[in-house]
């Protein structure tokens, strides 16, 4: 599993463009994909975690949601990096995890989705 983890993570950072290319704008318009199940407002209950200050964040640490066993014992912490390899394929990164989501298509759509979630 570490090996496939390490491929999509090589995957994402060689044929991405850097973070601060992100297209915020661009990224709200992504973003209405995940917006039926994460808020970005953490006093808004949804069916997934809040999404505020996800950069920076250990998967499976959101007060208050109950998380996947695989996704609590997760040494993962959100950078862009690793949302962007779970936003390729978030079982390749934490096997187990609940989340229903089959990835994100193209590289410039999780870029600019990353620095739309990662606004202050």
């Amino acid at each position: 599993m570490m090996r496939r983890v390490v491929l999509i993570l090589l995957a994402w950072a060689g044929t991405s463009p850097a973070l601060a290319a992100g297209d915020a704008k661009n990224g709200k318009t992504v973003y209405a994909q995940c917006a039926a199940c994460h808020a970005l407002d953490p006093a808004k209950k949804t069916l997934g975690p809040h999404l505020k200050g996800v950069i920076g964040r250990k998967a499976g640490a959101v007060e208050g949601y109950v998380y996947s066993p695989p996704m609590r014992r997760s040494k993962v912490v959100w950078t862009s990096e690793t949302l962007g390899a779970f936003l390729v394929d978030p079982q390749a990164v934490v096997r187990g995890t609940k989340m229903p989501f089959s990835g994100l298509a193209t590289a410039k759509d999780r870029d600019d989705l990353i620095a739309y979630i990662a606004l202050p």
